[in-house]
């Protein structure tokens, strides 16, 4: 058995859009994933989530399933489009009363919780005033921050200013397969820039809050750059990739600096960059939060896409959505962030995979090549540990199956199966097991199957 430390936190992780349904109810306001799904074409079957996993109804159910399941720890994201229906001024007493009765309950049930301010559902309004696009959303993200600090800071003492950040500049303004739905390199690379900028603002108000006392990080999805050959060009082509994927808020983080690889290429589509704007961004923060699913493989390929690069596909066993199943790049991951940007206690707070899961005839979910995969990467994450990384959490995504953003229903990485008709949540054979591992605060040497 490979034991954990003392203290470890076991915990699942969710977003609100994802999972809560109910985006208009009482008060609340549009966000632009509201928006965005429901624009035809945006997103498969033309999925919303306005019911989604019906979280903003079905909560306490929710969180007694949590204690069954024995977490120690739940990551759970607030949706601002609920406490500030215009995105500043007037506060939504309702909106904020939910997140109240929700981490007063976890409290109750002995689970921590981890409050991620933005993971994605920023209000329509603010997107109307040109979003994170618009510098001034430093200002705006700042106050909303201060809200939830003031309201929950004397009952949650962990809290992530932004999930993936990359995503939101890259996926959401660059490439357009999510909300908002731009094209505009010039446009993601300053919305990369403002997120950053929003993350050390929203630090300083931190400290100078109720909720000071605790601790404070940023999630950034994260994964290894692979040169597909020894070639030059192809390690040219994935330091571009490392740059783009990895460093550019790693860097300015942790270094107070951009890559220079990404000004020299991008050229004069790099926005403005002071010295003031880099020693905001670089306030130390106490954690740092990562989601891993997979490594990349990349080819140097002139002219090819924004960095002229490819991705080669690899012969490795992949999830329902394609990425390949590799345990070892979260080991490599936790090392690099461990030497290179640290030391720094770690989370991680996303790690899952998503297969074809199906009830069989007794009703249940028998996934058992997602306690395979789980089980691999809990074992990567103890040997980064025996290596010396102060990884102190795991948060596996998810606990429910969920709307999978552009993918809608399509995709299921929950522990736990929600029939979405009747909205009936059956645990599956992984959450029964990750139960155990949590019980025993470790795993066995060998994987099953």
């Amino acid at each position: 058995m490979r034991r954990f430390p003392e203290g470890f936190l076991w915990g699942c992780a969710t977003a609100s859009y994802q999972i809560e349904g109910s985006p208009l109810a009482d008060g609340a306001s549009p966000s632009i994933w509201h928006r965005f799904s429901h624009t035809p074409g945006n997103v498969q079957g033309g999925d919303t989530g306005d019911v989604a996993c019906d979280h903003y109804r079905r909560w306490r159910d929710d969180v007694a399933l949590m204690r069954e399941l024995g977490l120690k720890a739940y990551r759970f994201s607030i949706a601002w489009p609920r406490v500030l229906p215009d995105g500043t001024g007037r506060v939504n007493e309702a909106g904020v009363a939910f997140y109240d009765r929700l981490v007063d309950a976890l409290l109750e049930a002995g689970i921590v919780p981890f409050a991620t301010l933005y993971h994605w559902d920023l209000p329509g309004a603010l997107q109307d005033r040109g979003g994170w696009a618009n510098r001034d959303v430093v200002g705006w993200f700042t106050e909303y921050a201060g809200l939830m600090f003031e309201r929950l800071g004397d009952r949650v003492q962990h809290w992530i200013t932004l999930n993936e950040p990359w995503c939101v500049a890259h996926l959401g303004h660059v490439a357009g397969v999510h909300a908002p739905g731009m094209r505009d390199l010039w446009a993601g690379l300053r919305v990369a820039h403002h997120l950053l900028l929003a993350h050390g603002e929203a630090v300083a108000a931190f400290r100078a809050s109720r909720a000071g006392r605790g601790r404070i990080g940023i999630t950034l999805n994260l994964a290894p750059q692979h040169a597909a050959t020894s070639s030059q060009t192809d390690r040219a082509a994935t330091d571009r990739a490392d740059a783009y994927h990895n460093r550019l808020f790693l860097d300015p983080l942790f270094k107070g600096r951009y890559p220079a690889v990404l000004v020299q290429h991008f050229g004069e589509a790099w926005p403005e960059v002071t010295d003031e704007d880099l020693a905001i961004i670089r306030r130390p923060i106490d954690f740092l939060g990562i989601n891993y699913y997979s490594r990349s493989v990349v080819a140097d390929a002139p002219g090819e896409g924004l960095l002229g690069i490819r991705h080669v596909d690899t012969a490795g066993a992949r999830t329902a959505m394609g990425w390949e199943i590799y345990p070892q790049g979260l080991y490599e991951l936790l090392v690099r962030l461990h030497r290179e940007y640290g030391p720094l206690p770690l989370y991680i707070t996303e790690n899952g995979a998503a297969f074809d899961d199906r009830l069989d005839a007794s009703g249940q979910v028998d996934d058992a090549e997602r306690v395979d995969y789980l089980h691999r990467h809990f074992l990567a994450a103890r040997r980064a540990i025996d290596d010396g990384v102060r990884l102190e959490g795991y948060f596996v995504w998810s606990m429910l199956d969920n709307f999978e953003w552009a993918l809608g229903y399509s995709k299921r990485f929950g522990i736990v199966y929600v029939d979405y008709p009747s909205q009936r949540r059956i645990v599956k054979r992984s959450g029964r097991w990750y139960r155990q591992v949590i019980e025993a605060n470790g795993v066995p040497e060998r994987t099953e199957g």
